[in-house]
């Protein structure tokens, strides 16, 4: 039964030390650099224009009807 215990013992000795050592990486890391956000706005780009491409008949359609004279003609 002591054995038990004594393994116990260690194994949360273990588990706690791997703990503490990410958190403390997790600590050290920095934000997000320019280049990170250089590469997210890029993809969101991308998405938007292929979204875009992708309806541009029914945004046409949509945008057809639209009176930019605001009914003066």
């Amino acid at each position: 039964m002591v054995t038990l215990f004594q393994s116990l013992y260690t194994l949360s000795l273990v588990a706690g030390e791997r703990v503490s050592g990410r958190v403390t990486s997790l600590k050290e890391e920095r934000g997000a650099s320019a280049v990170e956000y250089a590469l997210l706005v890029g993809l969101i780009a991308a998405a938007v224009v292929s979204a875009v491409t992708f309806f541009r008949p029914m945004l046409e359609g949509l945008f057809q009807n639209v009176d930019v004279n605001g009914g003066q003609d």
